[in-house]
């Protein structure tokens, strides 16, 4: 059998419930860019698939999901302290991202979103002509934010 003592415990248990249930919980979040792509991961372990929901709409990225757990008939509860419901998380997308083509993928409870680099704000080179006509056109490269 486990058990476990913390005098308070079972006092805050029953505040977080009752928090709980007027907010929605925060899904935690990495984010990095690699090459020309956007990697965000979201913690979302022991959801399930089904109930996970990701939006775009304009500049917002919007991730919903659910997690539920019933004891069986004749469970005997020790602890529950894995949070339950819905959980959601919103992140704000930069204009140099291409939000028609985000592909996602859960894995090992992970939510993966690959948001690619849109092809106007890739680095690019400009051409640079010397007007005194003698030296050999000149390349620069710039750098989109």
């Amino acid at each position: 059998m486990l058990m476990r003592f913390e005098s308070f415990r079972e006092y805050d248990r029953v505040t977080e419930e009752l928090l709980g249930q007027r907010r929605m919980r925060q899904i935690p979040v990495d984010a990095y860019r690699r090459g020309n792509e956007f990697m965000v991961l979201l913690d979302l372990p022991g959801v399930d698939p089904g109930s996970i929901e990701l939006t775009v709409e304009k500049d917002i990225l919007t991730v919903r999901a659910t997690r539920t757990w019933l004891p069986a008939e004749g469970d005997q509860i020790q602890i529950t302290e894995r949070a339950q419901g819905d959980f959601s998380r919103q992140l704000f997308l930069g204009e140099g991202l291409d939000r028609e083509h985000i592909t996602a993928r859960y894995e090992n409870g992970v939510l993966t979103a690959t948001i690619p680099v849109a092809e106007d704000a890739k680095p690019r080179k400009v051409e640079i002509i010397h007007a005194g006509g003698e030296l050999p056109a000149l390349t620069a490269t710039t750098v989109a934010a």
